[in-house]
């Protein structure tokens, strides 16, 4: 995922053993900028539509596993109102559960907190967190609270292995290894590499910015879906992550420190 824009020639590879990338990092997400455009639902008359999902979907209220297409983690989709400020989802691929989540909206109708798991392919170990948003916009009357526009405010409580990502540098290239299991091994030529243990990121490409900025293009099946810039501070504590996220239309900004 990177592109080699130095010379390197003359350059000693011990040089590279020292890259300011090398190393296992934590993500502060209280330092993390979550993306400003709203996220749209309706719950109403028995059925819940997901707007701005990717693609959207709209499925039966009733409980039960609905089919749902063109999604790289999940073919199924259940959603349950629980009562008139909760709804739990959880989402399946070939009948296993990947992911769960139980949506409570506040009582004065202006907050909202996710409470959600999810099992990545590529770990044993199940993940959890919290998500906080705010209301931007209400549903139409007679709809679930759940309804309208929300925008994210907040994540916290993430699992330990989910906030954990090491790096090593090479003399031409950068592997990556998440705490969950998803990794890469790519050269800073701009060529397409595998993205391993995420089906909804199948490659990875690099470019080398300069000595401590890399910017990583993932795609799924050939199309791009995300720009991340990766720039390590100057006196390399910090590792800032500015992600353009092109399915969604997206921005946002993460943190992590070095340990």
């Amino acid at each position: 995922m990177k592109k080699l824009l130095v010379v390197v020639l003359f350059v000693p590879l011990v040089a590279w053993s020292q890259s300011a990338f090398d190393g296992t990092w934590k993500y502060d997400m209280s330092k993390a900028q979550l993306p400003k455009k709203p996220d749209k639902y309706l719950l109403q008359n028995g059925t819940y539509k997901c707007e701005t999902c990717v693609p959207p979907y709209e499925v039966k209220a009733d409980g039960k596993d609905q089919k749902v297409s063109g999604h790289p983690y999940y073919d199924t989709v259940s959603v349950r109102v629980v009562n008139d400020k909760t709804v739990e989802f959880t989402e399946k691929k070939n009948g296993k559960v990947i992911s769960t989540d139980k949506v409570t909206v506040s009582n004065d109708g202006s907050k909202a907190t996710d409470e959600f798991t999810w099992q990545p392919e590529s770990s044993d170990k199940q993940q959890s967190g919290k998500g906080m948003t705010t209301r931007v916009a209400k549903g139409p009357a007679g709809s679930h609270a759940i309804s309208g526009s929300w925008r994210a405010d907040r994540i916290a409580d993430l699992s330990q292995d989910a906030v954990m990502v090491t790096y090593k540098a090479s003399s031409d290239g950068l592997a990556m290894k998440q705490g969950t299991g998803e990794s890469y091994d790519a050269k800073f030529d701009g060529k397409d590499y595998p993205y391993k243990g995420d089906p909804g990121t199948t490659s990875v490409s690099l470019k080398k910015m300069g000595a401590n900025t890399i910017e990583e293009t993932d795609k799924r099946d050939g199309k791009v879906i995300s720009v991340t810039r990766m720039s390590v501070s100057a006196d390399g504590k910090t590792l800032k992550f500015d992600v353009n996220d092109k399915l969604h239309g997206t921005t946002a900004s993460f943190v992590a420190v070095k340990q």
